[in-house]
């Protein structure tokens, strides 16, 4: 295990923290560590083809401001070394080493999307190494429309393409003013990081990860009642990528939880409404 770089200090944006790596079994796992040392570290697990500049750095920032934050690319992601796995097992395990390495005995999770996945197996695996847990834009393996995620993202990133748009300003967002508003805020906010940008996705990282996420959609229902730590939910009203009957799913078989359900919002509701979120989400891992 080998580290390069040192924290980057309570002051420092997300925009413009250094980049870090890891080396766990011979491969190298990139991170961005922000924020004051001391307490439960915040650790974020993100969407799928997302590297460490998709994550939206006024969350980020906000979040930061009161503890330790680490943000990850996944094996095989982004600057991460290896081949992304196929299975979201294979991508909780690989953050539990993750984790050992850095010294995290335990943490606090936020997932978004595929990280909510990876987020929820993690818990699911290791209990006591996650005191609180934070599900936004996901749902439970099995859940509703989770393996058709691929038949809702085609048609729209073509959009993209053909629009010259990132095809999360459809994927993320409504189709309303206000969605297509806050749309064109978030993705002008993921520029923000002028130097020593993370690489994207390859192709084939990019479509490993989507059979991941489609075995999560087929897979037999996990008994969340197992999980016993304080739970937070969030997502908007109309996510049409991860279908938001599948976060409110979540808040019934998950005992210790709370649900936001944010209004004219799509998967991307935490990032359209960040400065709600960020408030609700310290005000839970304060509590």
């Amino acid at each position: 295990m080998t580290t390069t770089d040192q924290h980057s200090g309570p002051g420092s944006p997300f925009a413009a923290a250094v980049n870090r790596s890891i080396t766990v079994d011979g491969s190298a796992f990139a991170y961005r560590d922000i924020g004051p040392q001391g307490g439960v570290p915040l650790v974020l697990l993100n969407h799928w083809g997302a590297v460490l500049d998709h994550f939206d750095p006024r969350l980020v920032d906000g979040l930061a401001r009161t503890r330790r934050v680490i943000a990850t690319d996944y094996r095989g992601i982004g600057a991460s070394a290896g081949t992304a796995p196929t299975t979201v097992a294979e991508m909780a395990d690989d953050a539990l080493r993750v984790m050992h390495a850095l010294g995290l005995e335990q943490v606090d999770l936020l997932g978004f999307s595929l990280g909510g996945f990876v987020a929820q197996e993690i818990a699911l695996k290791a209990p006591e190494r996650v005191r609180k847990l934070i599900l936004t834009g996901t749902g439970p393996a099995g859940g509703a429309g989770i393996e058709r995620v691929w038949s809702v993202a085609w048609p729209l990133m073509l959009k993209g393409l053909l629009t010259l748009r990132d095809p999360k300003f459809y994927l993320f967002f409504t189709p309303t003013a206000q969605g297509r508003q806050a749309a064109t805020a978030f993705l002008q906010r993921l520029k923000e990081r002028k130097r020593q940008r993370d690489k994207g996705p390859t192709p084939r990282a990019f479509l490993r990860q989507l059979r991941a996420i489609g075995a999560w959609g087929r897979q037999a229902p996990q008994d969340l009642g197992r999980l016993r730590m304080p739970t937070l939910i969030a997502n908007g009203d109309s996510d049409i990528m991860v279908p938001t009957a599948n976060s409110i799913e979540l808040a019934k078989r998950i005992a210790h939880s709370q649900l936001i359900i944010y209004e004219d919002a799509g998967h991307g509701g935490i990032f359209q409404y960040h400065a709600d979120f960020v408030a609700k989400a310290q005000a839970f891992l304060d509590a």
